[in-house]
């Protein structure tokens, strides 16, 4: 999972580059269709859990947590054909879009911005710039973004202990559609609750102490939405095949 998932053009914001730019809504959200999961934020597993299975994957980057939101490559289940969204939460990294939080040369943050995105226009739209200042709409996805920066520190490190624990496993398992046909779901990583309940009182007490365990529970129990979006595929094939001849 690229940290660039669905931006095209990336680059850093600049008051004399883009002084007349402007920025609008996301008409929808057609940009992460092609999305079949996303990275996600320690603090969102609770508003997650409820809807999405969340999986661990491993990167360059070490293990990051993400939102499973389809079984086949280059698909999106909660996104129907009009764009619109079909979940009650939507995760902090799609939301974020067109912007994006990048790292200057001394590590600090730097606001950047999908150039590509239709979402930025010089005629319509709010402006991002005022007299070289940012107007209160940039002022406002700045927040966003350090924030999410800020969020994004605390939840490697969340991934980082869960290796040092040894707590991940891989669970590849196969889905079964209502059709018979099935998927295989390879390089998933859940916790082993078994190595869990293993743990010695005092990692427990570290980890209650600091929130992971309640954050790795809730990581657990998101693990039945599988089902749901097994269903959520069959529902979509059944409705993209022609209907029976009487």
């Amino acid at each position: 999972m690229s940290e660039m998932i669905f931006y095209e053009r990336v680059v850093a914001l600049s008051d004399q580059a883009h002084a007349a730019l402007k920025v609008r809504p996301a008409k929808n959200f057609a940009y992460a269709a092609k999305t079949n999961s996303v990275p996600l934020l320690a603090g969102e597993f609770f508003d997650c859990a409820r809807e999405y299975p969340i999986v661990f994957a491993r990167s360059a980057a070490g293990v990051l947590p993400a939102a499973l939101l389809g079984l086949r490559e280059n698909e999106n289940l909660y996104v129907d054909a009009a764009g619109k969204w079909d979940a009650r939460y939507i995760p902090a990294f799609v939301r974020r879009y067109p912007f994006v939080p990048g790292k200057g040369a001394q590590g600090e943050l730097l606001v950047c911005i999908d150039e590509a995105s239709p979402c930025f226009d010089h005629s319509e739209g709010d402006a991002l710039f005022a007299d070289g200042k940012p107007t209160p709409q940039l002022e406002h996805a700045i927040k966003f973004l350090s924030e999410f920066h800020q969020a994004a520190a605390a939840t490697e490190a969340l991934g980082q202990r869960l290796e040092e624990l040894g707590l991940l496993r891989q669970a590849d398992s196969v889905a079964q559609l209502n059709d018979g046909s099935q998927f295989r779901l390879n390089g998933l990583n859940v916790v082993d609750e078994t190595k869990l309940r293993a743990l010695d009182r005092d990692t427990v007490q570290e980890l209650f102490a600091n929130g992971s365990l309640a954050v790795i529970y809730a990581h657990l129990m998101s693990l039945g939405n599988l089902a749901a979006l097994v269903d959520r595929l069959s529902r979509r094939d059944a409705r993209g095949k022609p209907p029976q001849r009487p």
